[in-house]
């Protein structure tokens, strides 16, 4: 019998997550399996993986081979980099203090680099966000630039307006002053 460790999907269209397993290399992808070592949601950024890792050891060990994916994964839990340096001490290459030591450097740089990538998105984030609120507040001056040159318009044709009928009436009253003084100097 063929062991495989690999992903069983799971969730709704277009927003699958999956579950790591240790299976029969014969069942269907989604069908029976022998123990679930984890999880994988690649719809987070970046993407959550939960994994047993001494469950996936004690699997490698016993000569369970993983599909692509799923060896990347392993790969990036330090699966496999325990493993080698559990190797290594079987070997007699050094002690198990020193294979834990290393793997729990390896382990804490891995960490200051999740935790600078998730750093840098939420700037990222907030430049884009920041930046938006830039570009509405801008576009928000140059309406409020364009109605006030509207207003000033506006005003300038009622004050024109209102000289020009100002002038009409003063035009008005001294032409019909002027006929007054024609109809009185007529009378004379």
């Amino acid at each position: 019998m063929s062991v495989k460790i690999r992903l069983a999907r799971h969730g709704r269209k277009r927003y699958a997550y999956y579950h790591i397993v240790v299976a029969d290399s014969r069942a269907p992808r989604d069908g029976r399996f022998i123990e679930r070592i984890g999880s994988y949601n690649p719809n987070t950024n970046p993407a959550t993986i939960d994994l047993d890792i001494d469950k996936a050891i004690k699997w490698l060990g016993h000569g369970a081979q993983p599909t692509d994916t799923t060896r990347s994964i392993l790969s990036y839990k330090g699966v496999l980099m325990k493993k080698h340096l559990l190797d290594g001490v079987k070997k007699g290459a050094f002690d198990a203090e020193e294979a834990d030591r290393r793997f729990q450097q390896w382990i804490a740089e891995k960490e200051a680099k999740v935790n600078a990538k998730k750093e840098q998105l939420k700037i990222d984030k907030e430049k884009v966000q920041q930046s938006r609120i830039d570009r509405e507040n801008k576009v928000n001056e140059d309406k409020k630039s364009q109605i006030a040159k509207k207003r000033a318009q506006l005003l300038a044709a009622e004050a024109e307006a209102a000289a020009a009928a100002k002038k009409e009436k003063e035009k008005k009253e001294t032409s019909d002053t002027s006929n007054e003084n024609v109809e009185v100097a007529q009378v004379d």
